[in-house]
């Protein structure tokens, strides 16, 4: 019956953690299985739980329980028992083919981590974990459910294998993988194959649900083993950058033979949607083998039955519906150009009909825009891998890419365009709204529309002239409805973003006279829709376009301005022509007043401010730049002001705002304090009106937080900016000493304000930055040591008004008790004093953590006591000494926590029970004596009729307790303490005597 009762229990607390809604009771549940899981007899009553457990959650704990016991890295189990619980598991799995899915599953991971820990465990010279074929042999031969469970072992180890974790170091795992690849995996794969084969050939009923599951667990077995990670270069799997598979020369056979690569093909024709994706999945990485396993000959022949396989799914495509298909289908594509090149391709004897079906299979993915958004990335790598490799291709062979690179760039310009009436008409997602996306797609667009770009010009000028117009006379109308003005605002955006990308794709060597013409065009256009939007902005804007319009800025200037770009472009002629812009220097004055209207009309849209402010290059000549070093302030950028900001956090551009305009003004400035002065006029007026906020007793709290947040991140822009040592003492000797002061107020009045008090230790922060050795200050200076007694003034008094401080304390005194041994006696004692009055806090945060700290150091004392009356224990650290001493000194200091921590369980509404427990024991301990007296007064205080039950609680909360600090020992200790607690409450409760804890307890 004793042995029954706990198993009840275990299955009662397993039904509660994983069945009920009760969050108190599941996490009741939870915490008693922690301890389950920590208790000697769990391997025992693993077995016990699978052998009579009654629920399937009872089997899921069990098993979960053992992974824990097999993985664990300090005092694991003997290489007998691990055997015995791999025999048992494999034997439990044969017995019980029809358990819940997630128990099987637990169970298989618990075999896989068992094999991939103990691989390298020898048994009479024997590797006992490596017979992994031999183990799931007699699960093959046995009905379906046995084959689904085989097959699955196999794949749940080869990915269990594949990834690392962190129970060992990355050497090892990479040991175990290489020793796996080499001994077992091409067996794997070759079984894969072969059952693969086996149940193409049999004519599976794949309604039949394990029927249909086993052809799901052959494929994820397949593909498993060729997603291994073969060299150890653990790529990021969400990346089809590094898409060669590194197959070792071994497995040459299976590729050279064209029936591997058919059996894919064949199942994807065979098969439900349900199931080819996985297909597909396989075939992505079979087309991604590394060139090198073959010789020339040899590749030639496997990408032609590659080939052959995609014109045939191109043919028919009815299963490409399927969004899971179509996807994986794409990557296909994309790895026929990634790993193989356009010379290659032309020479397969279907390449013409091939590349027309990809081509119209490309143009109608691209139409349908809204199916399957995120796969688009694939076939548009394929075309610009396509369109990049026309230069170099020697064959004589035609590629035929300058018929279907246009039909591309077309069905993907006219499809964005098209798209964006239906996306407001319906209120759908805007694909302008992800800014990557976006970006991605337009890289790959660049290098796409380059090729053949007479028709991607011709193009772009006939939509951009037709939406442009119909704009127009939108904006003239009286009548025209805001859909309508949206639509064509929308068109215009995306045509912008466009135009800015086929000028950023132009390739040096490659573009002639007529294509810079071309270019000269299309900007021509976006310049003049400049105009127009800027001339509205004082009524309306929108906030799409004018990023599109800052996309198209920086790709012309990556382009056309720089010392690179010859004077003559044909570009400059067309520009000159139409806008009467003769050069690279009036191009500029264009942009950088397209920045000050935009940091005039935009100030409170931070994406357009942020992109704005980083458009800011080469222009410290231009008249304009001149205008903002001598006018930053909010009459003229508005997102400059003080009460225009929505938050506190509304500020961050500021600074780099701040920053752009310091590296502008550094690079005339010198040593010229005068320009200096004269750029600092308006942070010297917005010091000034704080300075006056807070000479008063009454101010608008707000209004100064809000002048000082932004005045600190201007400064902190300037800071940054002022990198060399003259500009940086001129900025020092303005702040210091006149403004200092009013930073360190700031401090002492918002120190529990994050958003104010950030911004100044960032300021801080930068100022004491010795960036490019700006710090170097002359050995007559004081200014090192001003700057150091400002910045530790400013941080002493930030930390004592901070709770930071106690999260620090409990830092220091988890990892770094040696070096609080080691200070003066005076600092150990404000460390206790701050963490006695912590104790008593209000806030639970702080209390928690003072219990934390106090639970360190007693601990450590402890220890060193231990040590010290041990004969022949070494002789102790002079810091440990020093620290005994002091304590030894001033006991009342320990005794005081004592009797604090005591009082607060006893007689207040103790919230942290748990955390108090934890110090109170090696408090008792190392104080008996005291505690025996704290107790005695507790106990005569009460009522005569009570003194007994009280004297009980208290041995009680001592009972089975032994003299020391392990975790076994404090457990107990929390347990009896809880009763105690309890207890001497139900007792207090009934007392007519009113006992003041204060008096008893002094």
């Amino acid at each position: 019956r004793q042995k029954i009762l706990p198993l009840a229990q275990l299955e009662i607390l397993c039904k509660q953690l994983y069945e009920t809604t009760d969050t108190t009771t599941r996490l009741q549940a939870e915490k008693a299985l922690v301890e389950f899981t920590n208790s000697p007899d769990c391997l025992s009553k693993c077995q016990l739980l699978l052998e009579s457990g009654s629920s399937s959650y009872s089997q899921l704990l069990a098993a979960t329980c053992l992974s824990k016991l097999v993985s664990r890295t300090s005092n694991p189990l003997p290489l007998e028992q691990r055997i015995d619980i791999r025999n048992y598991v494999l034997n439990y799995l044969a017995t019980r083919p029809k358990l819940a899915a997630f128990v099987t599953q637990a169970l298989i991971q618990l075999y896989a981590r068992i094999t991939k820990l103990g691989w390298f465990d020898c048994q009479k010279e024997d590797y006992v974990f490596r017979n992994v074929i031999v183990d799931v042999t007699r699960f093959l031969q046995d009905s379906v459910e046995h084959c689904i469970i085989g097959v699955t072992i196999l794949s749940q180890l080869t990915n269990e294998i594949n990834q690392a974790d962190s129970t060992h170091p990355l050497t090892k795992h990479r040991k175990i993988a290489s020793s796996f690849r080499d001994s077992s995996l091409f067996d794997i794969f070759t079984l894969s194959c072969n059952l693969l084969k086996q149940a193409s050939g049999k004519n599976l009923n794949l309604n039949d649900e394990s029927q249909h599951g086993l052809l799901m667990q052959l494929l994820k077995l397949a593909h498993n083993c060729l997603n291994f990670d073969f060299i150890g270069t653990s790529t990021d799997e969400s990346s089809d950058d590094l898409c060669t598979v590194q197959i070792p020369t071994s497995w040459r056979s299976a590729f050279l033979d064209s029936s591997t690569l058919q059996l894919f093909f064949d199942l994807y024709h065979s098969i439900p949607p349900s199931l080819s994706p996985l297909v597909l999945s396989c075939l992505v990485q079979i087309a991604s083998v590394r060139r090198s396993l073959f010789n020339n000959a040899e590749r030639a022949k496997f990408l032609s039955h590659l080939v052959d396989g995609v014109k045939r799914i191109l043919e028919n495509p009815q299963s490409l519906s399927d969004p899971n298909n179509y996807h994986e289908f794409c990557r296909l594509l994309a790895r026929l150009k990634s790993n193989y090149q356009l010379g290659e391709l032309v020479k397969v004897e279907n390449y013409p009909e091939v590349i027309r079906l990809i081509a119209n299979f490309t143009v109608t993915s691209l139409q349908h825009w809204e199916f399957a958004p995120n796969s688009v990335h694939y076939l548009l790598s394929l075309w610009q891998r396509l369109a990049a490799s026309v230069p170099y291709v020697k064959a004589t062979e035609p590629h035929m890419l300058e018929t279907y690179t246009p039909e591309v760039t077309k069905a993907y310009i006219t499809s964005r365009l098209e798209s964006v009436h239906i996306i407001l008409r319906d209120g759908l997602e805007d694909p302008l709204d992800d800014a990557g996306l976006v970006q991605q797609q337009l890289d790959q667009l660049s290098t796409i529309g380059r090729c053949e770009y007479e028709k991607t010009c011709a193009l772009l000028v006939q939509l951009f002239d037709q939406s442009a117009q119909s704009y127009q006379e939108l904006l003239q109308s009286t009548n025209s409805s805001t859909m309508d003005i949206a639509v064509q605002e929308g068109r215009l955006t995306w045509l912008v973003y466009i135009i800015g990308a086929v000028i950023g794709g132009r390739v040096s060597f490659a573009s002639t006279d007529e294509q810079d013409a071309m270019d000269g065009e299309l900007v021509c256009r976006v310049l003049q829709l400049m105009n127009l939007t800027d001339s509205r902005l004082a009524q309306a804007g929108n906030e799409k376009l004018e990023l599109a319009m800052l996309s198209f800025f920086e790709q012309f200037r990556k382009i056309y301005i720089g010392d690179q770009v010859q004077k003559s472009s044909k570009l400059y002629r067309r520009l000159s022509e139409v806008l009467g812009l003769n050069d690279e220097t009036m191009v500029l004055s264009v942009f950088i007043g397209k920045i000050i209207t935009n940091l005039k009309y935009w100030g409170q849209c931070e994406p357009i401010t942020s992109k704005t402010l980083h458009s800011v290059r080469k222009l410290v000549k231009l008249s304009a730049v001149q205008f903002m070093l001598n006018n930053h302030t909010s009459e003229h950028f508005s997102f400059l002001g003080v009460n225009n900001q929505a938050n506190l956090s509304d500020m961050r551009c500021r600074t780099t705002f701040y920053t752009a305009l310091g590296r502008l003004l550094m690079v005339d400035l010198g040593e010229d304090e005068d320009q200096f002065e004269q750029f600092m006029l308006p942070l010297t007026a917005a010091f000034e009106a704080i300075a006056q906020m807070f000479s008063t007793n009454t101010f608008n709290e707000q209004e100064a937080k809000r002048t000082l947040v932004g005045l600190v991140r201007d400064l902190r822009g300037i800071a940054f900016a002022f990198n060399a040592k003259t500009s940086f003492m001129m900025l020092f000797d303005w702040i210091y000493p006149s403004y200092m002061p009013i930073l360190q107020r700031a401090i002492e009045l918002w120190y529990h304000v994050p958003a104010c008090t950030t911004p100044v230790l960032k300021l801080m922060a930068e100022l004491v930055h010795n960036r490019s050795q700006r710090l170097q200050f002359d050995v007559s200076s004081p200014n090192g040591i001003l700057l150091f007694r400002e910045t530790s003034k400013m941080i002493t008094t930030y930390g004592t008004n901070s709770q930071s401080f106690y999260s620090l304390l409990e830092v220091l005194t988890q990892d770094h008790m040696n070096f609080i041994a080691s200070l003066e006696p005076h600092v150990v004692m404000y460390i206790l004093s701050s963490i006695s009055e912590g104790l008593t806090a209000l806030d639970t945060m702080v209390c928690t953590g003072c219990c934390s700290s106090l639970d360190h150091i007693v601990t450590y004392l402890f220890k060193q006591l231990s040590r010290s009356t041990k004969k022949r224990a070494a002789p102790m650290a002079q810091e440990s000494d020093r620290f005994l001493h002091i304590m030894q000194q001033h006991p009342e200091m320990i005794q005081q926590m004592l009797s604090t921590v005591l009082n607060i369980i006893i007689f207040e509404d103790c919230r942290n029970q748990w955390s108090m427990s934890r110090p109170l024991l090696g408090l008792i301990l190392l104080n008996e004596k005291y505690f025996a007296d704290l107790r005695n007064s507790i106990v005569n205080s009460q009522p005569p009729e009570k003194q007994q039950a009280m004297h009980l609680c208290f041995e009680n909360l001592m009972e089975g307790i032994e003299r020391n600090l392990l975790t076994k020992n404090r457990d107990r200790f929390t347990q009896n303490l809880s009763v105690f607690r309890r207890e001497v409450n139900d007792s207090m409760k009934n007392s007519t005597y009113g006992v003041n804890s204060n008096d008893m307890m002094s």
